[in-house]
């Protein structure tokens, strides 16, 4: 890939919400370009929690019974609400909107199918990420690209993990093999070869990772979450549970591979209740830690070490600071060093949404930013569309 070096960084901001729809990660990235090689600085980083009143409607739109109308209202309304988290990250900063170069808006996922199913006789993959980049674009006065996942899926990949190209870019190339693991709502891991070959690289998303916690959480009135992993930590999983939970047929899957809410979701956590397994609230949060480290570390095992087994694990999410998941995955990767991304001066919170950034930048200049051992896909494609201010 050719890039001719930037006289002046650029810098943008990368907008992402996950899987469990808690709010928007604002970032504010530098971008520059030397010897040919892209590198970022974080400038400043913010989250903006989503109201109760909308983090129900985002799951309302996940529900069978959802209503075209609503879809079409919370899509304009989300499109507000990251335009405005946009600008508060740019003000944080003490920045004008005017000198930024553009805005990379991951959006919400609200629908995400990427195995086919036959619609009027014809397979069909689809996903939905809504947060109208139109919207974003016209109230801050930035050009903004979002909707990357689907010119992916036209090439024949899943659309999912997207983040690898930026794992690639800033992890690869060290020597060793590495893993990034980035533990939100969903978990995934991407193979960082030790030499600068995108064709080495094995990315997909493992299962849960904070998904069926945040959860319980709330079913157990702890609040949105379980913080500090404290009921997890005090439980004891049940390992018939486990067992059951690590017999699910996307973990034996072959990659490549993703998922999202509609197979690990409010309904999976149901079916879990339902299934005869007695059990306190505080033993099934140790069990879905446990489930969500296992998953992790199995698919590690089974996938990653037989490409050369990496020596490390890099661990970036909400899900880096629960020490129940991150003492769960220490005990079942004993050989390898897992430690949080703040250790190489990065932001665990922050990572996904600058990735975003980077694969804005990158369709800006018309270069393809997919890469195939992740997604799957037939060929490198450009990705996202193009709002102009």
């Amino acid at each position: 890939m050719t890039r001719e070096n930037s006289p002046r960084p650029v810098t943008a901001v990368g907008l992402m919400s996950g899987t469990s729809a808690d709010g928007i990660d604002a970032a504010l990235v530098e971008i520059s370009i030397e010897e040919g090689n892209l590198s970022t600085r974080l400038v400043a980083f913010e989250k903006t929690p989503f109201s109760s009143d909308v983090r129900d409607l985002i799951f309302r739109l996940t529900a069978p019974e959802a209503r075209v109308p609503d879809l079409a209202r919370i899509n304009f309304l989300l499109g507000e609400i990251f335009a405005e988290a946009a600008l508060s990250v740019i003000g944080k900063a003490g920045l004008d909107p005017k000198g930024i170069s553009f805005i990379a808006s991951h959006g919400q996922t609200v629908f995400h199918g990427p195995e086919p199913t036959m619609v009027a006789g014809r397979a069909i993959s689809c996903t939905l990420q809504i947060g109208e980049p139109s919207i974003i674009a016209q109230k801050t006065g930035i050009t903004t690209i979002a909707d990357f996942r689907p010119a992916d899926m036209g090439a024949g990949g899943q659309g999912a993990p997207l983040v690898p190209y930026a794992d690639f870019l800033l992890f690869g190339g060290q020597g060793e093999p590495r893993v990034a693991l980035n533990l939100g709502g969903i978990a995934n891991v991407t193979y960082v070869p030790g030499e600068r070959d995108m064709g080495r690289v094995l990315a997909f998303d493992t299962g849960p990772g904070n998904v069926l916690l945040d959860e319980v959480a709330r079913r157990s009135g702890w609040g949105e979450f379980d913080p500090q992993g404290i009921h997890a930590l005090e439980g004891h999983r049940s390992e018939d549970l486990l067992s059951s939970l690590m017999a699910h047929p996307y973990i034996l899957r072959d990659p490549p591979k993703s998922t999202g809410r509609e197979m690990f979701g409010p309904r999976f956590l149901s079916e879990i209740l339902e299934s005869g397994f007695p059990i306190a609230p505080d033993d099934l949060a140790a069990t879905l830690a446990a489930f969500t480290a296992e998953a992790v570390a199995a698919q590690i095992r089974w996938f990653l070490d037989p490409k050369g087994p990496p020596v490390e694990i890099l661990v970036s999410g909400g899900g880096a600071r629960n020490p129940a998941i991150m003492k769960e995955l220490a005990s079942r990767l004993p050989e390898k060093k897992v430690r949080p991304i703040e250790e190489l001066g990065l932001s665990s919170e922050a990572k996904e949404a600058v990735a975003f950034a980077i694969l804005g930048y990158e369709t800006l200049h018309g270069r393809p930013s997919n890469v195939c051992g992740a997604t799957g896909a037939q060929r490198r494609v450009v990705l996202g569309k193009i709002c102009p201010a």
